[in-house]
């Protein structure tokens, strides 16, 4: 099936029908807005939409975006952050989940590229299979760098890049600022405690917020466009290498998969919550 677009907010409602008339995938990019260096505030809302679009474009699926204010966490110190509560953040998005499959979304992607949201996407997941039955998934993309593609990820550098990358993939390049101001690496305020915020996963582990604005986080320098270009052009490169090796189709095979497995165990388990939930449908 040929599609204008993969985004959904930017179709016809009778294209968005045409679709699930073959297919029943949906990427959904979790988003913040939070201060960021040298970087827009919504430069990790964009990263996971860019990566969104792409892993859709792997599995023939359409992308949910729209979705930028969630937890954001320590920079709750930045005015420009828009800070919602963890718990505020898993209602809406459990609302969101419950509409995509009353619409007709059965196999649900979420990811995000911000090191909190798990705390979000996470337990919406699991919530989400209980009352349903329907397994959805939730892909943290910080952790996809880790353990696909540390070869490519060496350095901040990379990181730097794929930001900007993903401006270029969702044709955004130009609201990257040409700016040196934020590239000087400096000791994070809150550097001390370090080892007590090491025991638990990615910002779950012991309330706090940054003390400085450069504690989160210093840029790259873009002093001019051909610079911001370079960096555009490795980034895309390297998402595109990520989601490849992501093997989107088959992602979502085995989301199908398991779903016809989940059906299975809650015939023979009807005690379950995802049964007992659902016994009378």
């Amino acid at each position: 099936m040929e599609l204008r677009t993969r985004i959904l907010p930017r179709m016809l409602n009778s294209e968005v029908e045409a679709y699930l008339e073959h297919n029943d995938i949906i990427i959904v990019p979790v988003g913040t807005v939070e201060m960021h260096g040298g970087f827009p505030l919504d430069c990790e809302t964009v990263i996971s939409e860019a990566y969104a679009l792409k892993m859709a474009e792997a599995c023939d699926g359409l992308v949910l975006t729209g979705l930028p204010y969630f937890y954001a966490g320590a920079t709750a110190t930045g005015r420009g952050t828009t800070q919602v509560s963890v718990r505020q953040g898993i209602d809406y998005l459990s609302a969101i989940a419950h509409s995509l499959l009353r619409q007709g979304f059965k196999r649900q992607v979420y990811v995000s590229f911000h090191g909190p949201a798990h705390m979000t996407c996470s337990p919406m997941v699991r919530d989400f299979y209980d009352e349903t039955g329907v397994p959805i998934l939730y892909m943290d993309l910080t952790m996809q760098m880790m353990k696909n593609a540390r070869d490519l990820f060496k350095t901040m550098d990379a990181f730097h890049a794929i930001t900007v990358g993903a401006y270029q993939i969702m044709k955004r390049l130009e609201d990257v600022p040409l700016t040196t101001e934020f590239s000087q690496q400096v000791p994070q305020s809150c550097a001390p405690f370090n080892d007590i915020f090491g025991l638990a996963y990615q910002s779950a582990a012991v309330g706090y917020c940054f003390g400085e604005p450069t504690d989160h986080m210093p840029t790259t320098a873009v002093p001019d466009e051909a610079a911001r270009q370079k960096l555009a052009e490795e980034g895309q490169e390297l998402i595109e290498q990520l989601v490849e090796r992501m093997d989107m189709p088959h992602v979502v095979d085995q989301l199908e998969k398991l779903a016809a497995y989940d059906r299975q165990v809650a015939e023979k388990y009807p005690w379950i919550p995802s049964a007992w939930n659902n016994r009378d449908k």
